[in-house]
């Protein structure tokens, strides 16, 4: 993607210009940003895919002012024509191409913050409340209409009566109905209310936001996995611990044996690059993979849209593995990772070891012929 390229789904703007004036600045509108888009699955197949284990969905409805939450699957929907309530589908493009080719659009965003794309079925006045959501997000209106009304909310205050985080002193500052089309940027901590007029779908695009503390503990406990296991098995030994008369102070021999222990994980080369690929490309706990294939001769290579793949200036990352890569297999890696295909001509550049790596993520069903 050419990012300096002016978009009709930025409202004129190039990427470059978005990122730089908007993210994570102020909110968004842009009219037709998507012309003649059409939802990416049928309120039928949505209903199909709450119904699976394997996808994660939540329905929540509001009949007769009564706020209710229920995770799926979800056997059985209210009727179509009832009005207040609302599905949601995590991971869509996990299950539907078009949903997938919809997220594409989005790629001038790094892949390691990109997360997912969820749906939003709603009948008429269906939403799921004030709130504000802790990462950026597009909401893209694919079918009907809806009213979004947002606010800054500095001092959000959330219901202690219902099973959402509902804001309990919403003041919005500005209010849009979506159309078809339609599309709205939030930063994160904007707070916002999407109501439907009528039938509606609404896709929105998410991205991860890691806490510092959930991404140190997953980065230490990945850096201990790999350590070299005659250090790591190594048990804290205090043959001169003299006797004590203050029994509750924590020995100082304990303190820096308990140091070295975290230090000494971060000080081999590349461990800390290569436990935050592993972890930024590690598949979500309901994606799987059907087993694959290997390659037919002169075809080209595509990842599986479950795939996430990566790469630093020493490795490439793939579904929470890590590999060291350099020269020009490391160039046509880095091409697979941008662009998610590679040519038959690509493919015959590779060396023997790097094809090898290639056919068995084939055969493991993280890469298929395009």
């Amino acid at each position: 993607m050419d990012i300096s390229i002016a978009l009709p789904l930025l409202g004129g703007l190039s990427p470059a210009q978005f990122m730089r004036r908007y993210w994570q600045k102020k909110p968004l509108l842009v009219r037709q940003a998507m012309p003649g888009v059409k939802p990416p699955a049928t309120r039928v197949e949505l209903a199909a895919l709450a119904a699976s284990e394997d996808v994660e969905s939540r329905l929540v409805s509001a009949f007769d002012g009564r706020w209710s939450l229920r995770q799926g699957p979800i056997a059985k929907l209210p009727p179509y024509a009832k009005p207040a309530w609302t599905l949601l589908v995590q991971g869509l493009e996990q299950h539907v191409p078009a949903a997938y080719e919809m997220l594409k659009d989005f790629r001038f965003v790094p892949e390691a913050r990109l997360d997912d794309l969820m749906i939003s079925y709603a009948s008429d006045g269906g939403g799921v409340g004030p709130h504000f959501d802790s990462y950026d997000v597009f909401l893209i209106q694919v079918q009907g209409q809806r009213r979004w009304r947002i606010g800054r909310q500095p001092d959000a205050q959330l219901r202690d009566d219902v099973p959402l985080k509902i804001i309990a002193n919403f003041e919005p500052e500005q209010e849009f109905v979506l159309d078809a089309g339609d599309m709205l940027y939030l930063p994160p901590g904007w707070a916002h209310d999407g109501v439907a007029i009528g039938e509606c779908m609404t896709c929105s695009v998410g991205f991860r936001t890691p806490w510092r503390a959930e991404l140190a503990k997953d980065l230490l406990s990945r850096l201990m996995d790999d350590e070299d296991q005659h250090y790591a098995n190594k048990m804290y030994a205090d043959p001169k611990q003299p006797a004590t008369s203050t029994p509750g102070l924590v020995p100082a021999q304990l303190l820096e044996f308990a140091r070295d222990a975290a230090e000494r994980a971060l000080r081999e080369p590349l461990a800390l690059e290569r436990a935050l690929g592993e972890a930024m490309t590690e598949p979500k706990p309901r994606v799987w993979f059907d087993a694959g294939a290997p390659l037919p001769e002169g075809c080209n290579a595509a990842l599986d849209r479950r795939s996430r793949m990566l790469y630093d200036t020493a490795h490439i990352f793939i579904n929470g593995e890590s590999f060291r890569a350099s020269g020009r297999d490391a160039r046509l890696m880095r091409e697979f990772a941008d662009h998610r295909v590679l040519t038959a001509k690509q493919l015959g550049q590779l060396s023997e070891g790097a094809r090898d790596l290639l056919e068995q993520w084939a055969e493991d069903g993280w890469v298929r012929p395009a």
